[in-house]
């Protein structure tokens, strides 16, 4: 019945393919991808998207008979909007769905705050081994703001970037400031009792 309790976590670059690995995907495609137009690109990366995404999460119930809650809403909203990007032929559908990601996060991690609810904790279960209870709320804030930042950005990409520029933001500019994100909050997180034997994990992609 628990399938998760008889297979070991998942490796950092296991973890890394599975959150990332449908974002390069989607750029690959994008940028291999022989069409007449940008619209052609657009549904041909977001079909590849949706298949490698749905890939990452039976991947992920494979490798650790579990599929996070988080990698759950980001690859269901993919999917949504993904089906109705290549439905309605219009790249914005999937160039929103980040803001959308991005804004329900924070607005979970905000009420977690509010309602004195250990949210994030929930969410990332035991990936800060020996994180104190106010180590959880500071990192609870600054993933909270970090998400708006994020949404923010997202729509002044979309809006001022062309289909090609953003598809490059979403690859080479989200992942890389979502890494250093997270390493820079180790210094607190080690202050408040993070025992650094595990390698802190990072949300998947919006």
């Amino acid at each position: 019945m628990n399938g998760s309790s008889t297979k070991p976590p998942l490796s950092p670059g296991m973890r890394m393919l599975i959150d990332f690995g449908p974002l390069i995907v989607f750029f690959a495609v994008n940028a291999l991808y022989p069409a007449e137009s940008e619209l052609q690109k657009a549904l041909a990366a977001t079909a590849a998207f949706m298949v490698t995404m749905a890939a990452a999460m039976a991947l992920s119930f494979w490798k650790a008979g579990r599929i996070s809650p988080m990698l759950w809403i980001s690859g269901g909203l993919v999917l949504v909007f993904g089906s109705l990007t290549i439905y309605f032929h219009d790249e914005v559908f999937i160039q929103i769905k980040p803001t959308l990601v991005y804004a329900m996060f924070a607005a979970i991690l905000f009420y977690g705050l509010v309602a004195k609810k250990p949210l994030l904790q929930m969410l990332l279960e035991s990936a800060y081994p020996g994180l104190t209870a106010r180590g959880w709320r500071l990192l609870t804030v600054n993933w909270a703001v970090f998400f708006v930042a994020m949404a923010v950005l997202n729509e002044v990409a979309r809006y001022f970037l062309s289909w090609d520029g953003w598809v490059a933001y979403k690859t080479w500019g989200v992942i890389p400031m979502t890494f250093v994100f997270a390493l820079a909050n180790i210094p607190m997180l080690m202050k408040h009792g993070l025992q650094t034997e595990k390698d802190a994990p990072l949300p998947p992609e919006g």
